[in-house]
């Protein structure tokens, strides 16, 4: 039996992920391929052009495909062992090949012009609507309009795309994995905190190096190093080796990554367009490069004066604490912690104490409860993909059980860098009934050790809240179908639901909900809090500059010629010269680990988090004006936020919460970056 193409016969229908075998994946994905392509025939044998005729049937054919390759890419990010990465390229070949059947058949693109033309055959809901014209412009962007040998050339380029973008993601593990720093000499770990040294200590027992200290690219331990680290050649040579993955050798991304950019042009102006930016941007709120483009000009405007004066403070206190009479990259966030220590008395490691992950994690539970009266209940009883996976049942008063919340927060060699939130079942009409979702988080945040329990940094428990707002996006979704349920919103509207939940960190109101100190239960104090909001502002005008750095470096990718881009680090420098506050340093690189733009879904769409900070800064005021919990805004922002998801245009659904469109003054006001 193939656990794959069997329903679950868990509760809530929850993911069998204990009987799922590598061998039985590629079977599963050829026996649901042939089974949908059995149905596409049926569908075109049939006529009629109603949205129930037409776009229904359609949304469902692919159903068990996308289960199936969903749990697969889930867990290829999540829990990627080697023999899961090796089919990869065969699963996501033949998915992708699917997908170019359905959308480039003439006679499917027949029925759903029809469709379009007769406006649906009957009076549509606006969700419906909302469908119906998405379903028929998907078509024309995916080569509908197309003759068959444009047709043809499209299908390679997609199937392409797909395998570059898997290698891609795959030499970024593989770069990362291969890094370790064995250290023997305590002193060349001056300066970092006990919590760090233990961990390292225990990593390098458990790698069989007892009495040593043993170090990676994960985060947790590369963020310490960079903050803390004493020893400047211990800086450089964990900056260096982070920003130098990827580039050479056995894991080059430099090639697939001019290679991606050749096939998003080339398949950009068989559809028409003049180049990639613009075909995305069709389908974004910003609607076009220039906006884009003005956009991050006023941002950099406004920050880059700051961010210069900023700069000046370090390279003067450099110059006073250590003689250094130039500073470089890795220096940067030490001589941070150090101004941050002196102007604000305020050390992060100060707050780990204080934010231990079961707390946290409780913490966004009360929140959640105060804002939607959401109830989290922890069910041993069901299967997870790693021991570190906790999985809640979810409810509320109004509509009883809403869904499973799937969490996994600590860093592994079989998990990818990074954090996100993913849908491993949408929340909509599945196999004829309207399902309720199974969400999940994926973090990679610092580990218990021996002594200690996980305790979290600043920055850990506001990735925390992050995720967690994208989950709500899922899990509080009240659509009829998941075309467009939860998070499947446009790209520059998608990070408002994650990016607003940051908003309560700074808050004593809610941190007094679940920060106490892990030891002695003391509670965060005043004194204590006004530093943690002044922190938040703390070098805005650098942290600004660094997203509108790749923010731009992403566009510039995406207008240029690929042909005229000879060397992807050279294009890199020239293209970040102007928002450069230091030298680069020779031989680093962002670009070929920069996995959100040519391996995740923001390809000339990394200023969506930005744009997303205009959204959640003005939503969030409005919160301030009424109380960080008042039920009736919290109402609101669910009502017309989370539960639409992509129902309706996204400024629509803002303006029904907030009462108008957003400012970017507020953004510029809550950054401290308005004159």
């Amino acid at each position: 039996m193939n656990a794959l193409l069997q329903p679950s016969t868990l509760p809530f229908g929850a993911i069998p992920f204990n009987q799922f075998k590598i061998e039985d994946y590629v079977p599963s994905i050829d026996t649901s391929i042939l089974e949908a392509k059995k149905n596409l025939e049926k569908y075109k044998s049939e006529s009629g052009y109603s949205f129930d005729q037409v776009i229904i049937p359609l949304m469902t054919i692919m159903e068990q495909v996308e289960y199936i390759s969903t749990i697969f890419f889930n867990l290829h990010s999540a829990e990627c062992s080697d023999a899961l990465q090796a089919i990869a390229p065969e699963i996501s070949s033949k998915v992708t090949a699917l997908g170019s059947d359905l959308t480039l058949d003439p006679v499917i693109f027949k029925r759903v012009k029809a469709c379009y033309e007769h406006k649906g055959g009957r009076v549509l809901t606006k969700e419906e609507t909302t469908i119906l014209e998405e379903t028929y412009r998907s078509f024309i962007r995916n080569g509908a309009n197309l003759d068959d040998q444009k047709k043809d050339r499209l299908r390679l380029i997609d199937e392409e795309s797909a395998k570059v973008s898997l290698q891609f993601s795959q030499n970024v593990l593989k770069s990362q994995n291969a890094f370790e720093l064995i250290i023997d000499d305590k002193e060349k770990l001056s300066g970092l905190p006990d919590s760090f040294l233990e961990a390292a200590s225990d990593l390098a027992e458990k790698k069989g190096h007892p009495g040593k200290w043993f170090l990676t690219l994960d985060v947790p331990m590369v963020v310490p190093v960079l903050n803390y680290a004493k020893n400047r050649e211990l800086r450089k040579k964990i900056f260096m080796a982070y920003n130098t993955k990827a580039q050479s050798g056995e894991y080059n991304n430099q090639p697939l990554i001019l290679q991606m950019l050749k096939l998003r042009k080339e398949r950009a102006q068989l559809l028409g367009y003049n180049n990639h930016a613009e075909f995305i941007l069709e389908e974004r709120m910003a609607q076009t490069p220039a906006k884009v483009i003005s956009f991050l000009n006023e941002l950099l405007d406004k920050a880059l004066p700051q961010a210069q004066k900023e700069m000046e403070k370090l390279k003067n206190l450099a110059l006073e604490v250590d003689g250094l009479k130039t500073i470089e990259r890795y220096d940067v966030a030490y001589y941070s912690e150090i101004l941050k220590q002196r102007e604000l008395k305020f050390d992060n490691e100060q707050l780990r104490p204080y934010f231990p992950l079961e707390n946290v994690i409780k913490g966004v539970f009360k929140v959640a409860g105060l804002l939607y009266k959401l109830e989290f209940k922890e069910r041993n009883d069901l299967p997870v993909y790693h021991p570190d996976v906790i999985v809640y049942e979810v409810h509320d008063p109004k509509h009883g059980y809403l869904g499973l919340f799937y969490a996994d927060f600590f860093p592994r060699e079989t998990k990818r860098a990074g954090a996100w939130m993913t849908n491993y079942k949408p929340q909509g009409l599945i196999n004829g009934k309207v399902e309720r979702p199974h969400v999940g988080i994926v973090c990679n945040f610092t580990k218990p050790t021996k002594s200690k329990p996980s305790l979290l940094t600043l920055d850990e428990v506001l990735t925390l809240y992050h995720e967690f707002g994208h989950a709500l996006h899922g899990m509080l979704s009240q659509c009829q179908y998941t075309k467009v349920s939860g998070p499947n919103v446009y790209w520059d509207f998608v990070e408002l639901p994650s990016q607003i939940m940051e908003n309560w960190i700074y808050e004593k109101e809610c941190l007094d909900l679940f920060a106490a100190h892990f030891e002695t239960g003391e509670k965060i104090s005043s004194e204590l809090m006004k530093k943690i909001k002044d922190s938040s502002n703390f070098l805005e005008g650098m942290g600004t500059m660094r997203q509108v750095t790749f923010s731009l470096l992403d566009m510039q990718f995406h207008l240029a010629n690929p042909e005229d881009i000879k060397d992807v680090i050279a294009f890199e420098k020239s293209m970040t010269q102007k928002t450069a506050l230091l030298p680069e340093i020779e031989g680093t690189s962002f670009a070929c680990a920069f996995s959100h733009i040519f391996a995740g879904g923001y390809s000339a769409g990394y200023y969506s988090y930005k744009w997303a900070e205009v959204l959640d800064a003005d939503a969030f005021e409005y919160f301030l004006e009424k109380g960080i919990f008042n039920p009736e805004v919290a109402q609101k922002f669910r009502e017309h936020i989370l539960e639409k998801g992509g129902s309706e245009h996204p400024m629509e659904l803002y303006k029904r919460f907030r009462g108008s469109e957003p400012k970017i003054e507020s953004l510029l006001k809550r950054s401290g970056l308005l004159s």
